[in-house]
């Protein structure tokens, strides 16, 4: 039987820790109920199931009152509640060149409602200078936006540097968390965030579907919600709830995904991140060390595990990257992720726009063996294309 490696944690992490799946199970099997909309056991029962979650992703970001972290499908509805909030009406942005989608389109659709955005250009390794966001920023700026690592890239931006500048004049600083939480150490307050979106399917190693945004003190007032609808609470009222964490969560939350969600989150915390991150940074060692050894291959990003997530992009010479992407996994069992990974403007930022790179993305299930195996097969696919060239 064919080996099978997997390299695409940047998109969804597995395996998952067995303790996700049980905590769904339990849920099902045994409480079942939506949570605020009865008043009978299993109803509060599911209530308690997010409550214990929210305590467990405060306590995760240092996020003083659990109420202010709201939760949504994923990290693309937290930033889209940030954005559309805060730019319905107008404004003007401040982004960076290495923004996913979930970011880029959100800002153009505010455009053509009437706001506008600049954008920080960034390196050829996707780092970004501080000081380049100064010249951009406007009377009319009300949002500043960073991913904290690419998911082209993994290059780890200066998000205290950024937060600075925010701060100094008054402008909320939002944070797309989608690649480091549970794999980086976050501090909302210590890092000075004022609104945090993040996704639990990726290193919180819960289940697709879920995620959340942290807002921060006050900002609730500025950022409407994205939907209207039920939450259980102030039902005599057809107008949306104005307080947290109801007025952004209606409709029936995915209490199961979130008890996984939460599963998750305890085993990353029992691990300590501390310790996920040098897991992490020993196998992104060795796969840049191997990916770089190799000839026709071509590595991008700052090349340095104590910057850069466990994201690797690279290139095969002569090759595009699905095809490389497809042997790998035809023949070797190698599961990567190739093309524009959904962030057209980080690939133009490093150089790769249109045909994208082949990302391989460790997590903390993956094993030095696997790097290893993963690199022999890139290697032998790179031999057989120089060979077909030099026919």
């Amino acid at each position: 039987m064919k080996k099978t490696v997997y390299l695409d944690n940047a998109a969804t992490s597995w395996p998952k820790p067995p303790g996700m799946m049980e905590a769904m199970v339990e849920y099902n099997r045994f409480i079942g109920a939506s949570p605020g909309r009865s008043g009978h056991t299993r109803s509060v029962d599911a209530g308690r199931v997010l409550i214990d979650a929210r305590q467990a992703v405060a306590k995760l970001f240092g996020v003083p009152d659990v109420l202010r972290v709201i939760f949504t499908k994923n990290a693309t509805e937290a930033l889209n509640i940030v954005i559309s909030g805060l730019l319905g009406e107008g404004g003007h942005a401040v982004v960076t060149g290495m923004e996913h989608n979930s970011v880029m389109r959100p800002l153009n659709a505010a455009r053509s409602r009437g706001a506008d955005f600049s954008v920080v250009r960034c390196s050829g390794g996707g780092e970004l200078d501080p000081g380049d966001a100064v010249p951009l920023i406007r009377r009319d700026t009300r949002l500043i936006v960073i991913t904290h690592a690419s998911n082209v890239t993994g290059t780890i931006m200066p998000v205290a540097e950024i937060a600075a500048i925010a701060r100094e004049r008054g402008i909320p600083l939002c944070v797309d968390a989608a690649q480091t939480a549970g794999a980086v150490p976050i501090d909302i307050e210590a890092m000075h965030i004022d609104l945090l979106a993040f996704t639990g399917h990726k290193s919180l190693y819960g289940p697709q579907g879920t995620g959340g945004l942290v807002i921060g003190g006050g900002l609730e007032h500025a950022i409407g919600p994205l939907m209207h609808g039920g939450t259980g609470s102030r039902s005599e009222f057809e107008v949306q709830p104005d307080f947290l964490p109801d007025k952004y969560e209606s409709g029936t939350p995915n209490t199961i995904g979130i008890a996984g969600l939460h599963a998750g989150i305890g085993f990353v915390s029992g691990v300590g991140i501390d310790a996920v991150r040098r897991h992490e940074k020993s196998l992104t060692a060795r796969l840049l060390e191997r990916l770089e050894s190799i000839d026709g291959v071509r590595v991008y990003g700052v090349k340095d595990p104590d910057r850069q997530t466990a994201v690797v992009s690279f290139a095969v010479d002569g090759m595009s990257p699905s095809d490389v992407s497809f042997a790998l996994d035809e023949e070797y069992g190698v599961m990567s992720r190739p093309g524009l990974h959904c962030a057209p403007s980080a690939h133009k930022a490093i150089g790769t726009f249109p045909e994208g790179t082949v990302r391989f993305s460790a997590g903390f299930f993956t094993t030095r063996e696997d790097i290893d195996y993963a690199a022999d097969a890139v290697a032998a696919i790179a031999a057989r294309g120089r060979k077909g060239a030099g026919k």
